[in-house]
């Protein structure tokens, strides 16, 4: 049912990467069975689906460890704004397809071609492929928790507070007294983080100017964004990747 819903919802993909949870095997397997208790007919125009299912080696969590450290992430967050409270089906539904949301904007770079352009990459400009364009946000104190759609907004925005606490270290990790990171150089691409923006806004802005400190390392920086420049410390920014326009054969 999950890869059902994942299909109607993303279209069909051509590679399924898991662990090797008992859950995701016995998924494959009954699809196999399914496949091949079909009539001749039926598995020549499923065989055109090529979907591929394709695992880890066992006891190697740490191979899907892209997606292992946003899963922690969510996880951590929901357990910070949801806890043990009791919600409804429809709240959660909601609270979950909203953290969908905000995950799926999330900057993933942007494109080498054209620094200047200050829209990012995210996951919804690739499988949309259009700007993000989420609802307005809505802010409820947490004593109103009266209706359910209050009760939803007000799930989302504590998991948003969480999820950017948790969110922030896990992109800026470093190796004290091991070896020295690159500091950050004007011309970088960098995203700001405000614990008290709106979910799902993040800011992205171009490196102009650089202050260093007594050690000779990059303590702050100056952002320009949006026409206007801010003075922030690098602990408050996340450098963004640069990502190659394929698209530009020439």
């Amino acid at each position: 049912m999950a890869f059902r819903r994942f299909v109607a919802r993303r279209g069909t993909p051509f590679k399924l990467w898991s662990d090797q949870g008992t859950n995701f095997k016995s998924g494959e397997r009954e699809l196999h069975e399914a496949f091949r208790s079909m009539t001749p007919e039926l598995q020549q125009q499923l065989a055109r689906q090529k979907v591929h299912f394709h695992f880890n080696p066992p006891g190697a969590p740490h191979f899907g460890g892209a997606w292992e450290r946003e899963i922690r992430s969510v996880k951590s967050a929901l357990y910070a704004s949801v806890g043990a409270q009791s919600v409804t089906e429809e709240v959660l539904r909601t609270v979950l397809t909203e953290v969908e949301g905000i995950l799926n904007s999330k900057p993933l770079g942007y494109l080498s071609s054209d620094v200047s352009d200050g829209d990012p990459v995210t996951p919804n400009y690739l499988l949309m492929g259009r700007l993000d364009g989420s609802l307005p946000q809505v802010v409820y104190p947490q004593s109103e928790m009266i209706s359910r759609w209050r009760h939803s907004q007000i799930l989302t925005d504590l998991f948003w507070s969480a999820f950017i606490k948790y969110y922030l270290p896990n992109q800026q990790t470093r190796s004290k007294w091991q070896r020295d990171e690159r500091d950050i150089a004007v011309g970088d691409v960098v995203m700001l983080i405000d614990l008290q923006l709106p979910r799902a806004m993040w800011l992205i802005g171009k490196v102009t100017k650089v202050m260093p400190s007594a050690d000779g390392h990059i303590r702050t920086a100056e952002v320009l964004l949006k026409e206007r420049t801010y003075t922030r410390p690098v602990s408050r920014m996340i450098v963004l990747p640069a990502i190659p326009d394929n698209m530009d054969t020439s």
